[in-house]
């Protein structure tokens, strides 16, 4: 977003990004404890809104990595000894605030069915596969693809294992890959957990306002 400070802790209605997000783990029932990765510098900062705005299940502040994978990475390894193997890890970007109880409630269900759960929702618009920089002769049919964005619920054995496996043999930690590219590319088979198109990701000052706009329109109460 080119700000001055990193996207999350920027304030929209006197309140960080951040906080947002973890207001919605917070206030879940199933939720027993969170961790944070976060960049250094601003560890002190966050735990200071944590207080100010009552996120008491904040648990641990980790450091994170130079990519997003050894981020996620850090904070898997620092809950080892700390959490059992059955216990549910749940992954969730920071900037995306907008999280709904029942998507996070669903995550959790099915990851309890299954092994691990990622959340999804289809896929509306036409995808083509570009031929050349002006041209395409093919497109994938939407029915047999999905969005897949975060929370992702996984096992803490599965997902400790998966992510000491992918650095050691430097499996799936290519460009853009995050949990679900690198466990898929260790083998391992994804299911589906319920999504919502209001979980925004907020990567862009359009985003933002976007986030704004949502937050005003439920503050307005007007829509059933």
């Amino acid at each position: 977003m080119n700000q001055d400070i990193p996207k999350q802790f920027i304030n929209v209605y006197d309140k960080p990004v951040l906080i947002y997000t973890l207001e919605s783990f917070q206030n879940h029932p199933q939720i027993d404890a969170i961790e944070v990765v976060c960049l250094d510098g601003w560890h002190d900062i966050l735990k200071a809104y944590a207080r100010q705005f009552h996120i008491h299940k904040l648990k641990w502040v980790v450091s994170g990595g130079q990519t997003g994978q050894e981020s996620i990475r850090n904070g898997i390894f620092h809950l080892e000894g700390k959490c059992e193997k059955d216990d549910i890890i749940v992954i969730h970007d920071g900037i995306r605030p907008l999280i709904d109880g029942s998507v996070l409630s669903d995550v959790i269900i099915k990851c309890r069915m299954y092994g691990n759960a990622v959340t999804s929702m289809p896929y509306h618009e036409q995808i083509f596969k570009v031929k050349d920089a002006i041209s395409t002769e093919e497109y994938i049919p939407r029915e047999t693809i999905r969005r897949i964005s975060t929370p992702q619920a996984y096992l803490f054995e599965k997902i400790d294992w998966a992510y000491h496996e992918a650095f050691e043999k430097n499996i799936g930690l290519h460009g853009s890959s995050y949990a679900n590219t690198l466990m898929v590319d260790l083998g391992e088979r994804l299911y589906f957990a319920a999504g919502s198109d209001r979980n925004i990701k907020l990567t862009t000052k359009d985003d933002l306002e976007l986030f704004k706009a949502c937050l005003k329109i439920e503050k307005d109460g007007w829509l059933n």
